[in-house]
This record gives C-alpha cells, sequence and structure tokens, in this order.
C-alpha cells in the first residue's frame, strides 16, 4: 500500500475520532446542564410547597431577584471587584513567588534544604489558623487579606513547580550540557517549557484556593466584598441575601475557573496536551 493509500485510508479514522470526541464533549455538556436543571427546580419546588419557610430556603425566583437587585443598585459590581482585586493580587503573588521559589530549590541543593521542611509542614496544614496572626500584625484592611490569600496559595505553586522541574528528562539536560548550553540557556528553553504543564496544573489549583481563601478572610474579618456583604445579611436575618451571595459566589468561582482553563489551553497549544488524536 502507497503513503497516498495509507493517508487516505487514515482520513475516515480521524473523522470518526474527532466526531466521537465531539459526541461526548456534546454529552457532557448535556449532561451539566440538566444536572444544574434538577437542581434548579427541585430548589422552587422544594420552597414553594411549604414543607421548609422562606426563611430557611427562599424560593430560587426571590433569590435571583435579590442579586438582580444588587446588580442594578452597584453593590454587586463594588463587592465582586473588591474581591478579586484581593484573590487575583493574592493569587499572582502566589504564583509569581511560588514559580521562582520552586524552581530555585531544584536548582540550588541549600535553598531546597532550608525550605523544603519548611513547605512539607505548611503545606497540609490549615493556614488559615494563621488569620489572627496577620490581623495582628498587618490589620484589617487589604493587605492583610492579600497576604493571607498568598500564604495560602503559595504552597500548592511551589510543590508543582518543584515536581514539575524534578520530572524533566535528566538526558535532555545531559545532551544539552554536552553542546554547551549555559544554565539559563538549559532553564528557558529546556526546564521551564517542559515544566509548564505540570506549573500551570499547580496554578490552577491555587487560584480555587485564592478565592476561597479570600471569601473566608472577608467572613471573618469584615468589610466589604463577597464575603463580607454575606456575612453581614446573616447578621440581620437577611435570608434570600445570603443565599443571593451563595450564587454570586459560585458564578464568580466558575467563572474564574474556566478563566485559567481557557489560559492553560493558549499557552500549551504546542503541547501534545492540546492536540487532538489523529490515530487509534
Amino acid at each position: 500500500m502507497t503513503d497516498i493509500d495509507t493517508s487516505i485510508a487514515a482520513r475516515p479514522a480521524s473523522a470518526g475520532l474527532r466526531l466521537d470526541g465531539i459526541a461526548a464533549a456534546l454529552g457532557r455538556r448535556v449532561g451539566a446542564i440538566g444536572a444544574l436543571l434538577v437542581v434548579v427546580v427541585a430548589w422552587e419546588v422544594a420552597a414553594r410547597s411549604g414543607v421548609v419557610t422562606s426563611f430557611l430556603l427562599p424560593a430560587l425566583s426571590t433569590v435571583l431577584a435579590r442579586v438582580g437587585s444588587d446588580a442594578m443598585s452597584g453593590d454587586l459590581a463594588a463587592n465582586l471587584g473588591a474581591t478579586m482585586y484581593r484573590a487575583l493580587a493574592g493569587f499572582a503573588i502566589a504564583a509569581a513567588g511560588g514559580v521562582v521559589l520552586g524552581i530555585v530549590m531544584t536548582r540550588r541543593p541549600w535553598v531546597r534544604w532550608f525550605f523544603d521542611p519548611i513547605i512539607s509542614v505548611g503545606f497540609p496544614m490549615p493556614k488559615i489558623a494563621f488569620l489572627p496572626i496577620f490581623m495582628l500584625w498587618l490589620g484589617l484592611y487589604d493587605v492583610s487579606k492579600i497576604s493571607m490569600v498568598a500564604f495560602n496559595a503559595i504552597f500548592p505553586v511551589v510543590a508543582a513547580t518543584i515536581a514539575a522541574a524534578d520530572g524533566v528528562d535528566r538526558y535532555l539536560l545531559w545532551s544539552a550540557r554536552s553542546l554547551g548550553a549555559s544554565e539559563r540557556q538549559l532553564l528557558r528553553e529546556i526546564i521551564l517549557p517542559a515544566a509548564l504543564p505540570q506549573i500551570l496544573t499547580g496554578l490552577q489549583v491555587a487560584l480555587p484556593i485564592s478565592l476561597i481563601v479570600e471569601i473566608v478572610v472577608e467572613m471573618l474579618m469584615g468589610g466589604t466584598g463577597l464575603g463580607g456583604a454575606m456575612i453581614a445579611a446573616s447578621r440581620f436575618a437577611d435570608s434570600p441575601g445570603v443565599f443571593a451571595g451563595i450564587i454570586e459566589i459560585a458564578v464568580a468561582g466558575l467563572c474564574v475557573v474556566r478563566a485559567i482553563a481557557v489560559v492553560r489551553r493558549h499557552l500549551l497549544a504546542w503541547h501534545q496536551e492540546a492536540q487532538e488524536p489523529t490515530t487509534v
């Protein structure tokens, strides 16, 4: 069989794989929408059935009307902006610091010797326990909140960066060194590109953590933000306001997760995980 015949024979299989992929993605999308509709209908029916009081479970339509009211008044934009500013600022600090620290730990043994016990102890620890210390040292405003977010988010970034850099094929490094590559060239042209997928995975873990920590910190410290507005509503027994906060936080979290997934696909357009399979 000639090369032309082989390529022609491979086309139907490739097209079939693409169709299967599209069908699978469509099925997942339909399943997700169906599950969401079930939750929405069950919520509305349970709230209007009288089984529970409207204080314990306000109707979804009432909650959505409250979300719309917050949006029209400008409260939603102000609170969402404050929360996202702190969460993203803390995440940016954690991302930059975590990647740099992780790379340096893999390149300098004495740095790894110093920081490895700290990372090993701090990673599994519930770091929200340090909030009173941050409040005492940095006050009750944005600096302490951003610092708390960065402190929580940096650990998964460092761990992912170390694992990614340690996993780079040593034969590639040896070959590059034998050809005269400098340490800077090794880092820029081999280590970082090879480690990028796993580093991005660490960032995908750290970003939702940043948002979660920011919401918790706002609830505990008060002030502006989605978490602060939600806890203020609970103090005034404003049940629709509390549930509206839950929906607003859920939508914000979904948008953040989808955004970093899009960034990952863009940055890894050259990588094999972004390529559609062409063979069985």
